[in-house]
């Protein structure tokens, strides 16, 4: 466990860095989800706006347990350097567009789309919310959001070989992401117009981009560990 500890510090990092993508992604939906929590229900809105987090984060977990089953069973083959590599890319892809300099990763978002289109019509079912109970499975439903960020943290999370160390990491990826939409369902309108600015989403980018390099595996990786 102790040696997960900086990679479980990596994924909350790029969970909290991907707060600009969160925002576009998300952002509507949270204030959307808040403006339908009725009035009589206005006073726990706290309450069920951790309830559709927590939902959502858990839903990061279930698929990076199943995608980790993947990556487990792979990973004494060939197709576990070829994992590790499409996952570095795709995280280089997410930092360019973070950075708001390529964004062909949208392209990405469109294979969970079909997913998307079966899971919206039982999610728009459980509108109004009035309990933390259907927030938390409404939360758990637009875990499934065609989202690069997370194919790529997924994809990254797979490459580790183990399905509890993959949940683990998207567990602590979902934890990272909190702050950005809470505040975006709270209407804490500083923390989310510092977010959208271009200077920190582009420092953002590069981060995630060099994370992206150090993920890829070569020679400068023992470089990188002996430094």
């Amino acid at each position: 466990m102790i040696d997960l500890l900086p990679l479980l510090l990596s994924a909350l990092v790029l969970g909290l860095l991907g707060g600009g993508h969160c925002l576009g992604m998300c952002g509507g939906l949270m204030a959307a989800l808040t403006m339908a929590i009725p009035a009589e229900q206005r006073s726990r809105r706290l309450r069920l706006l951790i309830a559709y987090n927590l939902g959502r984060v858990l839903s990061y977990a279930a698929a990076g347990l199943l995608i980790g089953l993947a990556g487990w069973a792979v990973a004494n083959s060939p197709g576990a350097m070829a994992l590790r590599v499409a996952a570095a890319l795709l995280l280089i892809c997410m930092g360019l567009y973070l950075a708001g300099w390529w964004s062909g990763l949208t392209r990405i978002e469109a294979l969970g789309r079909g997913l998307w289109r079966h899971i919206q019509p039982i999610a728009s079912r459980l509108m109004p919310v009035a309990s933390v109970p259907k927030a938390l499975l409404l939360g758990a439903l637009w875990g499934w959001l065609p989202c690069g960020l997370v194919y790529s943290t997924l994809l990254w999370s797979a490459s580790q070989g183990d399905a509890l160390d993959s949940a683990l990491l998207m567990l602590a990826f979902g934890i990272g992401t909190w702050p950005v939409l809470l505040a975006t369902g709270l209407a804490a309108e500083r923390l989310t117009a510092l977010l959208r600015k271009r200077g920190v989403r582009m420092a953002g980018g590069v981060m995630v981009i060099l994370f992206g390099l150090w993920t890829l595996p070569g020679p400068h990786q023992h470089w990188l560990m002996g430094h």
